[in-house]
């Protein structure tokens, strides 16, 4: 069967496109698609972008032509930005943006109906300029910040925990409470899902880590007839941008695979009291030249880099929950702390830091093979994620500013803190405890105008409420 005789088939489980088109992504033409679109007969093409509420939309387009298709990767379409960013800044009466396609982020939907080309997409204003209030265009500005300012790229990855939900049936008998780390089928029913979702992911060009069951388990005689169980997928290391666009993709496939499998899917934090919530841990590692420097030097120090973010962390982290802890069950998952951060600490492998720095794995000789990170505990389900990666990369650069950085990391540390437990800081309880923070650090974040007055102006309104 040749390519063209599949019109009409999902392409769910196809290989991925890099595989098809035999060269990376980076060396990707508009002439690679359009012999993409030809071959395969593609009907539709969808643009995807982050809207200002941080949720992946898209626009749908049947191309008339090859020129048709042509226009529609070269110069993208216009859109209302005063609907999709409301409330910050963009007007009714001038309201008109660019969505810009990337060629190098395509990939054919496993879940359309027609066979579909998907491109994201960042934005332009009217002037051609990329879009202030765009989470896309706010994070590849903080992280070109970074590199200006400490001649060091920040990637990232992200842990994406969630919960599937399914009616309990007699065959339901394997699961649970907190037994569920690692198991296997068929002590967990999400496991089929979730290989299947790690395969997907990596077709759609979203690099991953790995995959695995997690603690949590809920009853069905405690939710009405529902079993739940989680599980959690953990990203690759890459760029920032490529890191928050693949937490949303990760999330969307997930989203998806349910529904078809008449399950649900939920990335909430807290999903019942007593039970643990949905964290969404973040790691970063500064690289530069493409290789990930170290965290610690063979005499156990932390590198420059290291301790510049580390400090901005420390200091920003509550100011931070205002992209990264956005619903008021964040508040119950840090309170109820079960492997959640309550005070504002950093330290080796402890798990009940704010910050914490891993083991690091190595060969038989001592080779590095997985890159040395910092780790952020505290963000979860209910993240933004480039908003999010954009106020860690601006605190990477306060913290480098920081007066006393010794004293601060001393005093921040989960020893000294140990030693001093009833003063250890803690972490906001309370949207207006995140705001006070965020006044704080406002300042640092609209520096350069990375983050736009107005969108600050609106999550400080949002927060006193």
């Amino acid at each position: 069967m040749t390519k063209g005789d599949r019109q009409g088939a999902s392409p769910l489980g196809d290989a991925g496109l890099e595989r098809e088109l035999g060269k990376p992504r980076s060396g990707w033409t508009l002439d690679d698609l359009v012999d993409v679109v030809t071959e395969r007969r593609i009907r539709l093409v969808s643009l995807m972008h982050v809207g200002g509420d941080g949720w992946l939309k898209t626009l749908d387009f049947v191309p008339q032509s090859i020129d048709h298709l042509r226009d529609i990767v070269q110069a993208g379409e216009r859109a209302d930005g005063s609907s999709l960013f409301a409330g910050m800044g963009i007007p009714a009466t001038a309201s008109d943006v660019v969505l810009q396609p990337r060629v190098e982020t395509a990939f054919l939907d496993p879940f359309a109906a027609q066979p579909t080309l998907v491109l994201r997409c960042g934005h332009a204003g009217r002037d051609g300029e990329p879009l202030s209030q765009s989470p896309d265009t706010i994070l590849r500005r903080a992280g070109e910040r970074v590199w200006q300012e400490t001649g060091v790229e920040l990637w990232a990855l992200g842990e994406v925990e969630y919960f599937l939900g399914k009616r309990w049936d007699e065959t339901d008998i394997y699961g649970a409470d907190d037994r569920g780390y690692h198991a296997s089928s068929p002590f967990v029913f999400g496991e089929p899902l979730r290989r299947e979702a790690l395969a997907l992911l990596a077709d759609i060009g979203v690099p991953v880590k790995y995959g695995h069951s997690e603690v949590g388990y809920i009853e069905a005689k405690e939710t009405e007839g529902v079993i739940w169980e989680q599980h959690e997928i953990e990203l690759a290391l890459g760029p920032l941008p490529e890191a928050a666009d693949g937490i949303l993709l990760t999330q969307w496939v997930l989203r998806n695979l349910a529904q078809r499998k008449r399950m649900r899917c939920t990335m909430d934090p807290m999903m019942l009291e007593g039970h643990p919530g949905n964290g969404l841990h973040f790691h970063f590692a500064p690289v530069q030249d493409g290789r990930p420097l170290e965290i610690e030097r063979e005499d156990g120090s932390l590198s420059e880099p290291a301790r510049w973010l580390i400090a901005g962390l420390v200091q920003m982290g509550a100011a931070l929950m205002a992209f990264g802890n956005r619903v008021e069950d964040s508040f119950a998952r840090i309170l109820q702390a079960k492997e959640a951060p309550r005070s504002i600490v950093w330290g080796k492998y402890d798990r009940n830091a704010l910050i914490r720095l891993p083991v690091v794995a190595t060969d038989a000789q001592g080779r590095v093979v997985t890159p040395p990170t910092v780790e952020f505990r505290l963000p979860d389900g209910s993240a933004l994620p480039h908003l999010l990666l954009a106020g860690a990369a601006l605190a990477m650069i306060h913290g480098r500013e920081t007066q006393d950085l010794d004293d601060l990391l001393q005093r921040t540390s989960a020893e000294e803190a140990a030693a001093r437990a009833a003063r250890a800081t803690r972490l906001p309880s309370n949207f207006a405890e995140v705001a006070d923070a965020l006044q704080r650090y406002r300042g640092t974040l609209e520096l350069g105008g990375t983050f736009p007055a107005a969108l600050i102006d609106r999550l400080l309104a949002s927060l006193k409420r």
